[in-house]
C-alpha cells in the first residue's frame, strides 16, 4: 500500500459538528475532512450511523458502504436523548464553525437543535441543512434517498431508451452530487465569514441539487418546448442526434465490452480521423456519411462500419487507437476494473489503507490533485473512537469526567 497522498491543511483549524447519515450528508462533511477540517461525527451510543449497519440494531455489519464515505473524521458517541448528552452537544457547537445535518424533516428541530436555538449560542456558526424536498415544497415533509431525489429531479426521465421505461442512473448523483453543492457552499460562507464574522443558514434539497444537473436538458427544453427526450447510454446512434454517438461492441464480449465512440458537431475533422482509424478513408468524400445531417439519415449504417472495426479489438486497445486518433472515445470499465487500475493506483485516484477492524479498504480518493499530489484518505472512525479526543480537546473534560459520562449512559463505550 504505497503512500501516494499528502495531508492538506486548506480548513486547518476549521471545527465541524457532523449529524449527518447515509450519503448525501456525509459525502459533504467527508470533503471538507479531506481538505483539513476537523470534522467530529455525531453517532448513535448503541448502533451508529444507520450507514454502518444492514440490518436494525447491529453496527458495522454493512462497514464498506460506511468507509466510502466516512473517511478523515472523527466519531463521538452521544446520547442526544439524555438532557447531558445535549448539554455536551450544544457546548461543541459553541465552538464549531459549521454544523450540518440531514435527518428526517423535524427531527434536530424536535431535539432543540434548529438553527433559531444554535444561532442564539453560536451567531458565527454556518448551519446547514440538507433535506430530500425543499423548504415550501409540497413534499416537504417527505423522506428521500438517492434514487427518489434522481426521479424526482429528472435524471431518472431523460436515462436509457426513448421506447422504453426511464431508467435510475447508475451513480448516486442524488446523494453525492447534493453533497458536493453543500460543500462548496460552505466554502463560499467561510470566506465571507473570514472577512465579516457573519454566519449563514444554508439548506439545499437533493430534488432542486439533481434540477441543477439537468441544465442541458432543460436548455433543450427552453428551445424546442418539448420535455427532453431519453436518448443516452444506447447502443445506438439516434437518428436526428449526432452520429455517430453510441456504444460499440468490443472482443471478447463481455458484459461490459463495449467502447463510446463521439464524433462532435463542433469538429468535423472527427469523422475524417475515425474513417482514417477504421480503415475506411475510401468513404471520406462520400457525400453519404459527410456531414452529421447525412449520417443522422444512415444512423445505423454508420454505427455497423465502426462495430465492424471495434468488435475485432479490445475495448483497452479500441479506446487507445481511437483516441490517439483525435476522436473522442471512452472505454466502458467496470467497478472492478477501476478498482484494480494500476493508473488509478498509481496515481493515488484509488487508495487502499489498512482499517483497524476491516482490514484493507480501497476506495475512491479526492480526485483534485494539490500541487500535482493527491490528498491522503485516513481510516473511517470506528464507533465512538474519538470521544475522549473530541470532549478532551474541545471541551477541556477529563479522563474521570468522560469515564464517569459513560458509565450514566450519557457517551458510548
Amino acid at each position: 500500500m504505497a503512500d501516494l497522498g499528502v495531508e492538506i491543511d486548506c480548513l486547518e483549524g476549521i471545527k465541524i459538528v457532523d449529524f449527518t447519515q447515509f450519503e448525501a450528508g456525509p459525502s459533504c462533511t467527508e470533503s471538507l475532512a479531506w481538505l483539513g477540517a476537523e470534522v467530529v461525527k455525531i453517532e448513535n451510543p448503541s448502533v451508529g450511523d444507520p450507514g454502518r449497519r444492514l440490518q436494525p440494531g447491529k453496527p458495522d455489519n454493512d462497514p464498506w458502504y460506511f468507509h466510502q464515505f466516512n473517511a478523515n473524521k472523527k466519531s463521538l458517541t452521544v446520547n442526544l436523548k439524555s438532557p447531558r448528552g445535549l448539554e455536551i452537544v450544544r457546548e461543541l457547537l459553541k465552538k464549531a464553525d459549521v454544523t450540518i445535518e440531514n435527518m428526517a424533516p423535524g427531527t434536530i428541530e424536535r431535539l432543540g437543535l434548529g438553527y433559531d436555538e444554535v444561532k442564539k449560542i453560536n451567531p458565527g456558526i454556518i448551519y446547514c441543512q440538507v433535506k430530500g424536498f425543499g423548504t415550501g415544497s409540497p413534499y416537504e415533509r417527505n423522506l428521500a434517498f438517492d434514487m427518489i431525489a434522481q426521479a424526482a429531479g429528472g435524471p431518472t426521465s431523460v436515462t436509457g431508451f426513448s421506447d422504453r421505461p426511464p431508467v435510475k442512473p447508475g451513480p448516486s448523483f442524488g446523494d453525492t452530487g447534493t453533497g458536493m453543492l453543500m460543500a462548496i457552499s460552505i466554502l463560499g460562507a467561510l470566506y465571507k465569514r473570514s472577512r465579516t464574522g457573519q454566519g449563514r443558514r444554508l439548506q439545499v434539497a437533493m430534488q432542486d441539487a439533481m434540477i441543477h444537473y439537468m441544465r442541458v436538458p432543460f436548455s433543450r427544453t427552453q428551445g424546442n418546448g418539448k420535455a427532453a427526450p431519453r436518448g443516452g447510454g444506447t447502443t445506438a446512434s439516434q437518428p436526428g442526434g449526432l452520429v455517430p454517438s453510441a456504444l460499440y461492441p468490443c472482443k471478447p464480449g463481455g458484459p461490459n465490452d463495449y467502447v463510446y465512440v463521439f464524433c462532435s458537431r463542433a469538429n468535423a475533422d472527427h469523422w475524417q480521423r475515425l474513417l482514417r482509424v477504421i480503415g475506411r478513408e475510401d468513404l471520406k468524400e462520400d457525400a453519404r456519411y459527410l456531414t452529421n445531417d447525412a449520417r443522422s439519415d444512415r444512423a445505423a449504417e454508420v454505427d455497423e462500419l465502426i462495430a465492424a472495426w471495434t468488435r475485432q479489438h479490445s475495448k483497452e486497445d479500441a479506446m487507445r487507437i481511437i483516441g490517439e486518433a483525435g476522436v473522442p472515445a471512452g472505454a466502458v470499465f467496470d467497478t472492478l476494473e477501476l478498482m484494480n487500475d494500476t493508473s488509478l493506483n498509481e496515481r493515488g485516484i484509488m487508495q487502499t489503507y489498512a482499517h483497524p477492524t476491516t482490514g484493507e479498504v480501497r476506495m475512491p480518493a479526492w480526485p483534485v490533485r494539490f500541487d500535482g499530489r493527491p490528498i491522503k484518505v485516513q481510516p473511517s472512525p470506528t464507533l465512538g473512537q474519538h470521544t475522549a479526543d473530541v470532549l478532551g480537546g474541545w471541551l477541556g473534560m477529563s479522563a474521570g469526567e468522560i469515564d464517569g459520562l459513560k458509565a450514566d449512559g450519557v457517551l458510548g463505550n
